[in-house]
Parts: structure tokens; C-alpha cells; sequence
């Protein structure tokens, strides 16, 4: 299975294919979803697409860890990341 990258450009051209608008305008929409993604992500710690999944801010305490080639412990600090969980049809989906 090849590895797919998807670039905002490729996304904007298949909105624009689809919709007849402008690459420009196509440019700017798929702009706005991923600002009001990541404002809400930030903002509420959490965005549920319907039918996609959902994106949860997570919070990583302190750890231990190690380097794997020298075997040193180092200490992790506390962060927060970012999760996905993808919704259940898309998980059938993959399933099949």
C-alpha cells in the first residue's frame, strides 16, 4: 500500500472540480475549515466531524523515558496532543 499525502492545493482542486467554483474560492474554503478545526480543537478540546471522527486534546503527564539507542533515561515532559478517533462507520469502512 502506498503512502498518500493530501496538500491543502490537492484538496482546494477537488473542491473546485466538484463545485465549479474558483480554485481561488475553493482555496479559501478549505482555508476556513481548517481554522475553524483548529480554533475549535484549541478552543474546546474537542471537534466531532459526523461521519469522519473526532479530534480530542489529550494530556500526556511527566514520564520517564528512554533513548533507545544509548539506553539514558530522560525525562518526558508533560504536554498536551492530539488524538483522532475515527467514527464508527469509517471504521466498518476500513473493516471491509
Amino acid at each position: 500500500m502506498e503512502k498518500k499525502n493530501i496538500k491543502k492545493i490537492d484538496l482546494a482542486m477537488k473542491v473546485s472540480k466538484s463545485t465549479g467554483l474558483s480554485l481561488i474560492e475553493a482555496s479559501d474554503i478549505v482555508d476556513l475549515f481548517f481554522n475553524v478545526l483548529s480554533e475549535g480543537i484549541v478552543d474546546d478540546g474537542e471537534v466531532k466531524i459526523m461521519g469522519l471522527g473526532t479530534f480530542i486534546v489529550k494530556h500526556k503527564d511527566q514520564r520517564i523515558g528512554r533513548n533507545p539507542k544509548t539506553g539514558k533515561e530522560a525525562v518526558i515532559e508533560a504536554r498536551n496532543v492530539i488524538s483522532f478517533r475515527p467514527a464508527k462507520n469509517l471504521r466498518n469502512t476500513l473493516k471491509s
